[in-house]
């Protein structure tokens, strides 16, 4: 609450942003709305490198939030999840002719059971060589339908898993599906992860907050040049911030800077609607019944944006 209020005292300009990029499965074509063709990937990287971005690892990041850094808003970040087959085969070495780090979050039951489209202890292994290995989960579950305890159980199997395969505990961890609520990350913090990753599109900045991190989808078209427009809108969510129990909204209340003065929002399945803040606060009376079992609500100003995910248990 102290940052918040710190930020609605501050202008937006003052921090720089960075990117993080999510890519899932290269050059698979059977799964379109999670697949990235090694031709778009070659097509990304050369935008990078043609405009002086700098990919730097995730690790490197950690150390600038940690020290409260400036960030940069040529920074960009990579990562993949659920350590797909194709990424080994396809995407990594685009990676390496590159030379730009990553971070590979593994889906640990899909090695375990060796589930044919993911990648052997083997090749994680050899993939470590080149980039950093985050943590995905042990089974991939719907974080927010599961309780306390599956949550701890499910976090700790899994991290056993990787301490005795690849000798040692990952530091940072992305959220299955990127759903999760206070109660899931509160469950979470209990193994002292540096990082926790979401999958709200976003940007960010020296005061984000490292256990949600914002982190944008690539896949399909080479839309990269567009998302790295985007800019962080630091925001403290009062209402919704986890699936309301008669699955209806009659608000949207959070509290932003005050050099914000007008916005938009979006509910999944409602497009995009006006509103206006006064002292940094917004109060948008909405009165939704929610469509989607899966829904996100994104407010914008600008190309400044923050969204939020709510999940039906």
């Amino acid at each position: 609450m102290r940052k918040l209020l710190l930020l609605t005292l501050l202008p937006l300009y003052l921090w720089a942003d960075a990117h993080l990029f999510v890519f899932h499965r290269f050059d698979d074509t059977r799964h379109l709305s999670t697949n990235t063709s090694t031709q778009t990937l070659r097509a990304e990287f050369e935008y990078l490198k043609k405009n002086n971005y700098e990919v730097v690892s995730l690790e490197r990041l950690h150390e600038a939030l940690q020290k409260g850094e400036e960030i940069s808003d040529k920074w960009v970040v990579l990562t993949i999840d659920d350590s797909f087959k194709s990424f080994y085969e396809n995407g990594l070495p685009v990676f390496r002719e590159y030379n730009y780090p990553f971070t590979l979050f593994v889906y640990v039951q899909a090695t375990v059971d060796n589930y044919g489209d993911y990648m052997s202890w083997e090749q994680i292994k050899e993939t470590s060589k080149y980039g950093e290995i985050g943590f995905h989960s042990y089974g991939h579950p719907h974080l927010v339908s599961l309780t306390d305890l599956k949550i701890y159980q499910d976090t700790k199997k899994g991290l056993d898993i990787m301490q005795k395969e690849l000798g040692y505990k990952p530091k940072y961890y992305a959220y299955p599906y990127g759903e999760y609520d206070g109660r899931v990350r509160s469950q979470l913090e209990l193994f002292s992860f540096d990082l926790i990753i979401n999958q709200n599109a976003g940007a960010v900045d020296k005061q984000s907050d490292m256990h949600d991190l914002d982190r944008t989808a690539l896949t399909g078209a080479n839309n990269i040049k567009v998302k790295l427009r985007t800019r962080t809108m630091p925001t403290e969510w009062i209402y919704p911030k986890a699936w309301p129990e008669d699955g209806k909204i009659t608000s949207i209340k959070a509290t932003l800077s005050r050099e914000v003065k007008k916005i938009e929002y979006y509910i999944s399945g409602y497009g995009w609607k006006s509103a206006s803040l006064k002292d940094g606060k917004l109060v948008a009376k909405v009165d939704k019944k929610l469509k989607m079992k899966r829904t996100r609500i994104f407010l914008k100003s600008g190309n400044r944006q923050s969204s939020i995910i709510l999940v039906k248990p």
